[in-house]
Order: C-alpha cells, then sequence, then structure tokens
C-alpha cells in the first residue's frame, strides 16, 4: 500500500529521491542502524537477564525513511516487551497511606439549585476558519463539535429542547430515588482500514495517485499527511469522555451509594466484550469511584457476537439485521443526500488538485476525516475545507442513515430495543422476566449478575443500541416531523442524531418520590434534556416531564407485547415500495 510513490506532492516539485538526497538518506540510515546497534549492545551488557527481544534497530531505522503520502502511520504503544520493565522495583503499594476521612456522597442533581451542564468540549481544537460559499458567511454561534451527527461529542441539551421546559435536577418537591443510567462508549477510531471507502479508502486511493498528483491552495497540506487512526479502539478523548461521565455522575447521584452500603452490597454494571466497550465501562467506573476498584462494583462483561443474545448489542442476535432487504435502508437514502450537498464542493475543491478525480465520496470521506482526527488526534486540518453548510449536510446525513437504519423509520429499530425494555421493567417491578422471547440472555438474568432492587444501574452499549432503545420505548416526539427528506434540509426537525446519539451519549431514567404526587414518578434524561412522556398511555402532561411509573411500567408492558421479535428478526417478510414507517415496525 505505501512505499511505492516515489513524487514529493506539490505543484513542481523535484522526485524525493535526487542525488544529495540519497546520500544525505544513505548517511542518517547508516548512523541510525550503528547507533540503535551500539544502544541495543548497551542493553544486552545491563539488562543480559532480562532481555528476549531481537536487537536490530528496526523501529530507529524505520522512523528515518521517507512516509510516501496517505500511507497509514501507526504508532504502537506500550511496547510489547520492554526492556526496562521491573515490576517488582515499583510497587504499587508501599503503606504509610496517611490518615483519610471519606466525606459525605455528593448529590448535585438533588441538592443543587443549578445542575452543572456540559457545554465545552477540552482537548479538542476547532479549525481557526471556515471556508465560505457566497451564499452563507459562517455565523458567531456555529459549533463544528455539534455538526458531525452520531461522530460529534456528546453536550447538555438546552432546556426545552425537547419540549419540556424543565431540567435535569430534582423539582423542588421531589426527592431522587434511583437512577438507571444507558450511555455510549466514547469517541473512537473509525472501522478497520480499508483500501475502497471511508477515510482510510481516500487515504489509498490519495497514495496510489501519489506520483501523479499536484496539491495547491487549501489543500498544500496533503503534500505530507499521512492516515494517523487507528481502527475500532477509543481514542485518548474518547477515555477522557467516560472518565468525564463518570466523575459527573458521581457528583449528581453519588447520595445512592448509601443505599448500598446499607445494605451490605456492591453496584452491578454492565458492558460487552468488544474493546472500546469494555475500555469505556472502565474509565466510565474510575471516575465514578476513583482508583483503586476492586472492592467497589462489580463489572459485568457480556459477549457481544454472533450465538450470543444481548441486549446490549440486539443486532447480534437478530437475524434480519443482516438483510439488506429489511435494514440499512439508511446507506442509500444517506447516500442520496450526500450526492445534493456536496454536489457544487467537488468542482470547488478539485481546482486544488490535480491528478486525482475527487467524487462526492471522496469529499464525504474528508469530512469524516475531519471529525475521526479531531477526536483522536486534537486537530484536523481537513475540518476548515467546509462551508458551515456543508457541515449542516454532514449532520444531517448522519440523521438519515440512524432514522432509516436503527430508530423509528427502520423496520427492526423497536424489536432490536425491546429487549434492554423488558429489562428496565424487571428493573422497575422487582420481577423477573418470565419468557425471554428477545434479546434477553436468561442465563445472565440471575440475582448475581441482574440483581433487582439497586437504586443505581449503568449499562454501556452503542449509539445505535440507545436509538434502538428510545424507538422501543415510544418516544414518539422525536419522530413526530416523519420521514426525512433526501433533497433538503427540514426546518424543524424533531430527530437530531447529534442531540441524541453522539460519542458517550447517555440516558438517564430518573426516580422519584413528590410530595405533590400520590404515586413513585420516572423522567426520562437524554444528554441532560427531559424528554417528554405525555404521548405515552396513562402519562399525563407534567411541566417537569414526570409520569407516574405505574404507568409509565403498563405502557412499557404494552409496548413488550405487541413486538413480535421472532417475526421482526427472523420471519421472511419484505417491504413493499414506497412503505414507510416512523414506529420502527415492519409491515
Amino acid at each position: 500500500m505505501g512505499g511505492q510513490s516515489r513524487v514529493y506532492l506539490g505543484d513542481s516539485s523535484p522526485p524525493l529521491y535526487s542525488g544529495s538526497a540519497r546520500r544525505s538518506l544513505f548517511l542518517r540510515v547508516g548512523a541510525a542502524f550503528f547507533a540503535g546497534f551500539v544502544i541495543c549492545l548497551a542493553v544486552v551488557a545491563r539488562y543480559a537477564s532480562n532481555v528476549n527481544q531481537s536487537c536490530v534497530p528496526f523501529s530507529a531505522f524505520a522512523a528515518l525513511l521517507p512516509t510516501d503520502v496517505g500511507t497509514p502511520e501507526w504508532h504502537q504503544y506500550p511496547p510489547a516487551k520492554p526492556t526496562n520493565a521491573f515490576p517488582s522495583a515499583f510497587p504499587s503499594n508501599v503503606g504509610y497511606p496517611g490518615s483519610t476521612q471519606a466525606g459525605a456522597e455528593p448529590g448535585v442533581a438533588a441538592t443543587a439549585p443549578a445542575y452543572p451542564l456540559h457545554s465545552n468540549v477540552a482537548h479538542l481544537v476547532p479549525p481557526t476558519r471556515f471556508s465560505q460559499d457566497n451564499t452563507k458567511v459562517t455565523t458567531k454561534d456555529f459549533n463544528i463539535f455539534r455538526s458531525w451527527g452520531g461522530l460529534s461529542p456528546w453536550y447538555s441539551i438546552p432546556r426545552g429542547k425537547f419540549g419540556v421546559d424543565s431540567s435535569p435536577e430534582a423539582p423542588d418537591t421531589c426527592n431522587i430515588t434511583g437512577v438507571h443510567l444507558l450511555h455510549r462508549h466514547g469517541a473512537r477510531y473509525p472501522g478497520g482500514y480499508s483500501s475502497t471507502s471511508g477515510p482510510s479508502g481516500f487515504a489509498s486511493k490519495l497514495n496510489r495517485n501519489a506520483e501523479n498528483v499536484t496539491v495547491t491552495g487549501p489543500l498544500s497540506f496533503l503534500k505530507d499527511w499521512t492516515y494517523k487512526l487507528g481502527s475500532e479502539g477509543l481514542t485518548p478523548f474518547g477515555r477522557s469522555q467516560l472518565f468525564d461521565l463518570g466523575v459527573s455522575m458521581r457528583m449528581r447521584y453519588g447520595f445512592l451509594l448509601k443505599n448500598f452500603s446499607e445494605t451490605n452490597t456492591l453496584p452491578v454494571f454492565r458492558t460487552e466484550s468488544q474493546t472500546r466497550m469494555l475500555d469505556s465501562a472502565h474509565n466510565f467506573a474510575l471516575g465514578f469511584f476513583g482508583y483503586p476498584l476492586e472492592g467497589q462494583y462489580q463489572q459485568e462483561i457480556t459477549i457481544e457476537a454472533k450465538g450470543f443474545n444481548n441486549t446490549l448489542a440486539p443486532f447480534r442476535s437478530c437475524a434480519n439485521s443482516d438483510n439488506p432487504n429489511r435494514a440499512f435502508r439508511g446507506v442509500s437514502r444517506a447516500n442520496a443526500w450526500i450526492e445534493v450537498y456536496l454536489r457544487d464542493t467537488v468542482p470547488r475543491l478539485q481546482q486544488y488538485l490535480d491528478g486525482f478525480d475527487l467524487g462526492v465520496q471522496d469529499i464525504y470521506a474528508m469530512q469524516t476525516l475531519c471529525a475521526f482526527e479531531t477526536v483522536a488526534l486534537g486537530y484536523s486540518k481537513f475540518c476548515e475545507l467546509f462551508t458551515e453548510k456543508e457541515w449542516e449536510g454532514f449532520d444531517y446525513s448522519y440523521d438519515i442513515n440512524y432514522w432509516y437504519n436503527v430508530a423509528w423509520g427502520s423496520p427492526l429499530g423497536r424489536a432490536e430495543g425491546i429487549g434492554y425494555v423488558q429489562e428496565l421493567v424487571s428493573r422497575l417491578t422487582q420481577t423477573p422476566i418470565e419468557t425471554h422471547n428477545t434479546s434477553t440472555n436468561a442465563t445472565l438474568h440471575n440475582a448475581v449478575t441482574f440483581p433487582l432492587g439497586n437504586s443505581l444501574y449503568v449499562d454501556a452499549t452503542h449509539e445505535t443500541v440507545v436509538l434502538n432503545v428510545l424507538t422501543a420505548l415510544n418516544l414518539s416526539s422525536f419522530a413526530a416531523m416523519g420521514q426525512l427528506p433526501t433533497d433538503h434540509i427540514p426546518k424543524r426537525r424533531t430527530f437530531r442524531s447529534t442531540e441524541l446519539a453522539p460519542f458517550a451519549t447517555n440516558v438517564q431514567f430518573q426516580l422519584l418520590s413528590c410530595s405533590t404526587e400520590p404515586d413513585p414518578q420516572i423522567r426520562v434524561i437524554v444528554n441532560d434534556g427531559v424528554v417528554p412522556l405525555a404521548n405515552l398511555n396513562g402519562c399525563q402532561h407534567h411541566p417537569d416531564g414526570m409520569c407516574s411509573i405505574h404507568a409509565f411500567v403498563d405502557a412499557q408492558k404494552e409496548n413488550i407485547r405487541s413486538t413480535d421479535w421472532n417475526f421482526v428478526c427472523n420471519a421472511n417478510w419484505t417491504i413493499p415500495d414506497g412503505w414507510e414507517t416512523t414506529t420502527g415496525y415492519p409491515v
């Protein structure tokens, strides 16, 4: 893939390997090899009994070779067998801890007159400028971090945005008695490296054409650009997101831990076996509990793979989720929209690039690179290539994709989320699930791994599953606008993936006891935005978005009864031409 190009990207740049360059390169590589060999001998002399790795100074050699444009540039850390690792010399505990005394648990959500909102994005640097077209100039309040759909970092939704003029702190007459938290993993790297599609596909295409390409103007940075993104795992910023989310939830709901002290038990948090899921859960726990984690909680790790039922990854056990005739309608519709909003962008950027014919998917990959590079590396030059209008188009492309693939516009959305709804009802009623006929896993539903009666639950999952669950709960206010068109952006759309499914998105099911209400109450809070529940049968309009737990449970039991998992996920049905849904259910 890399290593074939021999031409420096530029207007009229000379070949990389001129005579003087060859001599310089030979001297540098030779010096590096000799220095690496000497260093390796020194290491052997000092740590002869501990060295098990090769003394060929390959890393020093490779580091000085020229890197071709667009080639992957990956840095593996930590080293597999570090030569100076002596664990016995660095014990984790040497005693003498000093005197400490724990203070009272915080409870901002229950005691403070205002709520600590999450509005800033630490560690990330926005572009200093945006490209401007002739129709729209970038506005002062434009926030690029909120224009990446599912690749956006989560932020607190403004009060009233979802239709309830209330904020997440407990209403004056209420006490918080419990919370069930469902959250997404933090910012990650894109999918596996591909030579044909996506961000890595763009890099590979650029690399293959490197000998013929020249770049100017705003694309000049591509002269020495390399592909630095890993695959699937959490980025450093993604780790910080979950750590910060853990700290935030401890500050808001830490007082609920008193219930565990009184019953002499530990909380059970759930996540999945996928690396980014497990890492997210651990970073959340570090933020919530602090180091060390031992003895503070129990982490259940469910298996995310085909053949295993898992409500946090229901797509693995729903056979029709792999059937393009019944799922993935969002891909083709999103592509139709991409063709619309990037139509004029292609010639605008093509004028700065010769020897490489750009298509709309290449431009879209460049926008995607902006988001992924920013959450992985902290900054990306790709971001400033596009206008505010083009970023609005990018954001909307994610809305279309999610809407038709996994949410209210998908024939699978409701069924794939119904297993988690069953578990939520089981926890709210403290009643075991009688019939496991969806994505629930009967083996794990026991008093140890699925305890009932706790005041705090935390589950980590994917953004697609969060949307599945919101769909299955019949929170139809997000679907009020109806289908998402592919030829324009609706002015008042109620479904926005950057608000519902960003990195580290979180849903709080907040339980309350109120002096002004005869029954225990529940609220659904998505990224600090209170969601209306009045559309649920038995739930009345309430200024704080509350509903009786009994009415909420009855409404969800009806959703469970009317959702046929086996039909949706296993039956051989087809979607008629022109058929649409806003309930997440098939014909």
